[in-house]
């Protein structure tokens, strides 16, 4: 095993003065240019565009959360006497809610757990198709459709639940056919355009919209749902991602070259920094991928944090209503809390682990397996307290919000190390490993829903206790496995063309 801080050029080959671009037929190439200005920088505009659209993303996803429990019928005398036998209920309750039309649907745990999986029936179907079509025709037209689709699918969920279940079942996983493009076409289009030493700071801007979205659609949905009625959950968000999709075509480029209001300055930066990564025939070494250690360190990392971050983002609404016995408008707000703190930290991290790499001088695999190592064991100790606080509600929210935040680290760890291992490859790397991380979003909540049958505290304890338990298993693999090095399979075409 590799040591963490390891310097050598074998562990972590430096990305911007790979030997044989210095010296070639013995003459030496001069140094790239100076870093150019991060205020009103093509890039920077990339990751704030790209933030909105993962904003848009996760608005789209999560707001079915909230609204599902206004949508089904909980006044049953069996619901109600479950609830009342976990904690009392200590919500503070205002003026009578004005919401009186919204339809109650009479859908059972077992439906519900299988209307919030059914969006990853979609969404795993698309992962490697989208990171392939990405590497080939570029991310910006993939990840903008992609989004539209699922705005368009979002306009069309309160027809389809008045329909029937099934039919929202069907809805679901279409908008997650729409998104399963979008995470591996934005990271082929950081491929072309992240300077090695501020990937952490640019995918860490352009995903913690992710989390932000999380943020503001979990408490809007909640107010929407608790003032007005359920179903304009979907038609606000829907509507402003058709928004966005117009903007994204507007101003962005796939790559530096043929971005209309980019610098020259700015764009020799960015391409010097990038040519001794970057394949430009790009014929994909599947034995070679299929072999290596460090891709399944990634694909085993990204699918036990995913099971931890699926858990709560589909059921978070959940438990604060039938444990905790928060209200509709108060659910939405403390659903939210978690993704702020995730939110914040992801952006903070981000910097940090650039910081390490540039100023101090840690290798790469060094800082991701540090951040990666916090990013998952973290969360796994304070989802585990969360699960013991029985009715202190305090706590409850405190460790909850804990657990995610810490899930913000490991955004630099095994998130960007894609493009650590194999940046001309970094879209359909992201399609592979997120195919296996979209597992915990389609069984997760069933297998949670079915054992929480009763909604007991001890019932719920069992669910934190698995996700903790895997979440600590991929850190361990991660931590053995990782490398930060480009792989060899990931250069070999460009090394041929040399010589």
């Amino acid at each position: 095993m590799p040591a963490w801080g390891s310097d050598s050029e074998a562990e972590d080959r430096s990305p911007l003065l790979a030997e044989e671009d210095v010296v070639r037929q013995g003459s030496i190439q001069s140094p790239p240019p100076a870093k150019v200005p991060v205020c009103c920088s093509a890039r920077y505009n990339l990751a704030v565009m790209a933030l909105l659209g993962f904003f848009m993303l996760y608005a789209l996803r999560v707001n079915l959360s909230v609204a599902l429990v206004d949508m089904v019928n909980s006044t049953s005398s069996e619901q109600e006497n479950r609830s009342s036998s976990v904690c009392p209920d200590h919500s503070v309750h205002p003026k009578t809610p004005h919401n009186s039309t919204g339809k109650k649907y009479n859908w059972d745990a077992d439906t519900q757990g299988w209307i919030l999986g059914s969006f990853f029936y979609g969404y795993i179907l698309t992962q490697i198709p989208g990171g392939y079509f990405a590497g080939k025709i570029g991310g910006k037209l993939l990840l903008g459709c992609g989004i539209l689709g699922t705005a368009v699918f979002t306009l069309l969920t309160p027809l389809a639940a008045d329909l029937g279940a099934g039919y929202l079942i069907a809805v679901r996983a279409l908008e997650g056919l729409g998104e399963g493009v979008t995470f591996p076409a934005m990271h082929a289009m950081w491929s072309s355009w992240a300077p090695p030493l501020e990937r952490s700071r640019l995918l860490s801007l352009s995903y913690a919209g992710a989390q932000l979205g999380t943020v503001v659609s979990l408490p809007v949905s909640g107010l929407i749902c608790y003032y007005v009625n359920w179903i304009y959950v979907f038609y606000i968000f829907g509507a402003l991602g058709v928004l966005w999709f117009i903007m994204w075509l507007i101003f962005v480029s796939d790559t530096p070259q043929t971005h209309r209001t980019i610098s020259d300055s700015e764009k020799e930066y960015i391409l010097s920094t990038l040519k001794s990564e970057l394949c430009k025939e790009k014929v994909i070494p599947v034995c070679a991928m299929m072999k290596s250690l460090p891709l399944w360190a990634i694909v085993v990392a990204h699918f036990s944090y995913n099971w931890t971050f699926y858990t709560l983002l589909t059921l978070l609404p959940t438990y604060m209503k039938e444990i905790l016995r928060f209200n509709a408008q108060q659910n939405g707000f403390l659903s939210a809390l978690p993704y702020f703190g995730c939110w914040l930290c992801m952006n903070i991290t981000g910097l940090i682990a650039d910081f390490m790499r540039e100023r101090l001088n840690f290798s790469t695999v060094a800082v991701r397996k540090i951040f990666n190592t916090l990013g998952m064991i973290g969360p796994a100790v304070f989802l585990l307290a969360a699960g013991y606080t029985g009715c202190s509600y305090t706590l409850a929210v405190v460790f909850l919000t804990l657990s995610t935040t810490f899930g913000g680290f490991s955004m630099s760890g095994y998130n960007i190390n894609h493009l650590d291992i194999a940046p001309s490859f970094a879209g359909l790397l992201l399609g592979i490993t997120n195919t296996f991380a979209t597992i915990p979003g389609m069984v997760g909540p069933v297998i949670a829903k079915s054992l929480t049958h009763e909604n007991t505290v001890a019932q719920w304890q069992i669910v934190f206790y698995i996700a903790a338990a895997i979440n600590v298993f991929g850190a361990i693999i991660f931590a053995i496995f990782a490398s930060g090095t480009v792989q060899d399979w990931a250069v070999r075409t460009n090394r041929a063309q040399r010589s």
